[in-house]
């Protein structure tokens, strides 16, 4: 599926109604260049899940755990790992095959250990149609 928005608005309610058919063991995998909106996607997400805590990117700790919705979010941010086998370190499979959904942030980075059945998000920022346009292209690995 290919959707586009026009505003930051737009991207967080595609993350919102996603995470509204989210279930657990859903592992969703965020790729798109700096800027391209994949924190505020998260940020919808994690509201579809009825998360009420402040929501931002995990980029220093690399996974946060976010209680309190209708499942758990495990919220990564890979961007600063060499590659998917420094997740072994974080014990990344509890999470995987855990209780909640897994939202990945640069998750080409680790592609190597990504489930097949997960869903791929990318979002694509075009400047030159204008500056709050995305293509977001929803897809599963499969």
């Amino acid at each position: 599926m290919e959707y586009e928005t026009h505003s930051s608005e737009e991207t967080f309610n595609l993350g919102f109604e996603m995470a509204q058919k989210a279930h657990k063991g859903d592992i969703i995998c965020l790729d798109g260049q700096l800027g391209a909106g994949k924190t505020v996607f998260a940020k919808g997400f994690a509201k579809g899940l009825g998360i009420k805590e402040e929501i931002n990117s995990p980029t220093f700790t690399i996974v946060k755990v976010h209680q309190g919705g209708k499942l758990p979010l495990y919220h990564f941010d890979v961007y600063r790992l060499a590659s998917g086998y420094d997740m072994d370190d974080i014990g990344y499979e509890e999470y995987f095959f855990g209780d909640g959904v897994c939202l990945i942030e640069w998750a080409s980075m680790i592609d190597e250990i990504i489930p097949l059945t997960a869903t791929k998000v990318e979002i694509k920022k075009y400047i030159t149609k204008d500056f709050d346009y995305r293509k977001i292209i929803v897809t599963k690995r499969r």
